[in-house]
């Protein structure tokens, strides 16, 4: 389902969709919702704080793959994405801190799903614009996130920056025409619905390729950024093209699947409820490590994903949290619960959006798994929390 099916359904009730729906089944507060606080500095939402040891930095990218022509766009145009980095920074005091989206992206997005009185009070990152990267001896691992339907590059910032603070440099991808984002010249995209575009999840994987390609560019000391922007000082030559994984949620999981099956540069890859539906299918073993963290599209209920499972043929493991939903691996697990105080929702109503799964725990579950698993393969440091189920976790369960 994507989120404009979703969007029509929910205001067909009488009621507002969540944040970073993209793909998930989920509805939130009545038609008539409380006001929104009146103190945009005192309102504004939060994302929980990294637990890594090092700060953040983060810089956007300006991307264009000459190999695939843009008919959209028209003649002489070709496939053009942006993309963002995130990474371990130094010296970060003097550099401000970036916003979840940016600004008219947001309001373009908080308008399509009904909650436009909230643009004021857009979270910010930890991520600090521009500041120098943080170099040591060794080279970062990468890991490249693909979002949802209809989503953004944004709404698994917790989990993105968590892996920064621990000395990744992890890369978003805003996939075009399937998402709000907002180019250097001022253009703003969001989804196209009017006629078909090249948003399939193997139109994702294509993305995350070519997005492997510019990484790889990076490490060997040059620019991608087509408009030649400055780099952070140290991003050039910092990353690792040998220790490079994906992840992805919902479609951009399916997608991850995707890409991995066709490019061995990717080391590891991690699925966020990702349904596994493409048409031709997903096909071929799979012989480099591969986690599933499931909610809605769980191998019992989707046989496309059952069968991906099946051709796993390395490391693999199937994580599912008790009470979670499509949109529980997420940044809404953060900021709805901050959503329904400003708008006065019941209980009830906030669990019918996240879940019956703690908030609180949901966060922590998403800082500390994904991270657990890259580190496992990306830097070969094996801990214990992948082996079976922890008494942190309670709700997770590990299935066979």
């Amino acid at each position: 389902m994507t989120r404009r099916s979703m969007l029509g359904a929910a205001l067909a009730a009488g009621t507002a969709v969540p944040l970073a729906a993209g793909g998930g089944r989920a509805w939130a507060a009545p038609a008539a919702p409380a006001p929104v606080a009146a103190d945009p500095v005192a309102a504004r939402l939060t994302l929980p704080v990294p637990t890594g040891p090092y700060p953040v930095g983060t810089v956007q990218l300006h991307l264009v793959d000459q190999s695939r022509p843009d008919d959209i766009a028209g003649p002489g145009h070709f496939r053009e994405l942006m993309a963002t980095v995130w990474y371990p920074a130094r010296d970060v005091a003097r550099y401000p801190v970036a916003p979840w989206m940016p600004a008219g992206a947001f309001q373009a997005f908080l308008a399509d799903v009904g909650f436009s009185d909230l643009a004021p009070l857009g979270p910010l990152t930890a991520g600090h614009v521009g500041a120098p990267v943080r170099r040591t001896d060794r080279r970062l691992p990468v890991v490249v996130f693909s979002h949802g339907a209809h989503s953004h590059q944004g709404d698994h910032t917790v989990m993105v920056q968590e892996l920064a603070s621990h000395g990744y440099a992890a890369v978003t991808i805003a996939h075009q025409y399937d998402t709000y984002t907002e180019f250097p010249d001022g253009r703003l995209a969001v989804p196209l619905r009017d006629r078909p575009a090249p948003t399939l999840p193997g139109d994702f994987a294509a993305d995350l390729r070519f997005v492997l390609d510019c990484v790889e560019q990076l490490a060997a000391g040059r620019n991608p950024d087509v408009d030649h922007r400055e780099l952070p000082v140290g991003l050039l030559g910092s990353l690792d093209p040998r220790r490079m994984g994906a992840f992805g949620w919902s479609k951009g999981g399916t997608a991850t699947a995707c890409a991995t099956l066709a490019d061995e540069r990717i080391r590891a890859g991690l699925s966020l409820d990702g349904p596994m539906q493409m048409n031709p299918p997903l096909a071929g073993d799979l012989d480099r490590p591969f986690m599933m963290m499931s909610a809605a599209f769980t191998r019992a209920t989707t046989p496309e994903a059952a069968a991906f499972w099946s051709h796993l043929r390395g490391w693999r493991l199937n994580i599912e949290a008790q009470g979670a939903v499509h949109i529980s691996y997420g940044d809404n697990e953060a900021l709805f619960p901050q959503v329904a105080k400003l708008y006065g929702w019941s209980g009830q109503q906030l669990q019918d959006v996240i879940g019956t799964l703690d908030p609180d725990q949901a966060v922590k579950i998403q800082q500390a798994y994904p991270l657990a698993f890259f580190d496992e393969h990306l830097r070969h440091h094996r801990g214990h929390l992948l082996d079976g189920p922890s008494p942190a976790f309670p709700a997770v369960t590990f299935l066979p």
